[in-house]
């Protein structure tokens, strides 16, 4: 399993641990990933996803899974986030054509 955040392809950074003697040694910066399940109000559904912390409190600051992935850049999200994507833009079609 992959340490990348499947909304935001946030991945591991690497730097310096810098000793008191100032002794350099390469170290990663690993993202704070969780396993969540986040809601999809237009489809009614739930969608379990590997994200990190950061990118739930933008879900949560954009006020849905939906209107995330909506202004979301294809590059940074994974095939997964990609096909839920691409389900609420038909699903939003849809109703357009209903009304």
């Amino acid at each position: 399993m992959s340490r990348v955040c499947e909304l935001t392809g946030k991945g591991p950074m690497t730097g310096n641990n810098v000793s008191h003697a100032n002794n350099k040694t390469r170290r990663r910066f690993l993202p704070n990933l969780n396993d969540t399940t986040l809601q999809s109000e237009s489809l009614g559904r739930s969608f379990k996803l590997r994200i990190s912390a950061a990118a739930l409190r933008s879900v949560d600051h954009r006020g849905g899974l939906d209107k995330f992935l909506a202004k979301a850049k294809d590059t940074e999200l994974s095939a997964n986030a990609l096909k839920i994507k691409k389900a609420i833009k038909k699903s939003g079609m849809e109703a357009d054509a209903l009304t």
